[in-house]
């Protein structure tokens, strides 16, 4: 099979990453994707995360309508920092057969050579890449004409979603519509457990 493996934060869920991972699955025929909500993030700061459980409760109830999408708890249930390495050699041991794909977006591909063991990432799975800002085309390109020394890199040309979860967050703490950015029954479990209200101090 063709597995991709999706991380981020997922604070909270919302069409932008499953417009990621759905062109990942319609353009490069991944046969199934594990969301993996991240613990420690090295890109940002824990602060502003929800507790575990709620994201990873949305992930379930967004991924339970697709029959390709499943979730790993995986680096939840470490107490280290969320090092991509660490996640892809936990797939490559549960699925050594099979053909494993990193998702990124485009800003994380940005960085990529900065990330730790990135060589040896991209040596255990292919990396795809899809967009999530407009115009950036040509850095995107540079960044692939660098790094596919080092492994298999494919990269949609779908035109992004740009969706920004810090923008949701602030929308949620003022109660605006999101139904256009988030799974309606995510919205609920949002509002029901009081989450990114502005009265508990969670962002």
């Amino acid at each position: 099979m063709r597995i991709g493996i999706y991380g981020g934060s997922f604070n909270p869920v919302h069409s932008g990453h499953i417009h990621l991972a759905e062109t990942a699955v319609a353009e490069f025929g991944l046969d199934r994707i594990f969301f993996v909500p991240t613990k420690i993030s090295p890109h940002r700061s824990v602060s502003e995360y929800v507790p575990e459980s709620d994201r990873l409760e949305m992930l379930k109830i967004v991924c339970g309508k697709n029959k390709k999408f499943n979730v790993s708890d995986f680096e939840l249930k470490t107490n280290r920092v969320s090092y991509s390495i660490y996640t892809v050699e936990h797939f490559r041991r549960i699925f050594p057969h099979d053909e494993l794909f990193l998702l990124v977006g485009s800003d994380m591909f940005l960085s990529f050579d900065r990330w730790y063991q990135f060589e040896k990432i991209l040596s255990l799975v292919a990396l795809c890449v899809v967009s999530r800002t407009e115009g950036d085309t040509d850095e995107l390109n540079k960044k692939y004409r660098k790094l596919s020394e080092y492994g298999d890199i494919l990269v949609s040309r779908k035109q992004p979603k740009v969706i920004s979860s810090t923008e949701i967050r602030k929308k949620l703490r003022e109660n605006c519509d999101l139904t256009c950015y988030l799974d309606e029954n995510v919205v609920q479990y949002i509002r029901l457990k009081g989450l990114y209200s502005a009265d508990n101090n969670k962002r």
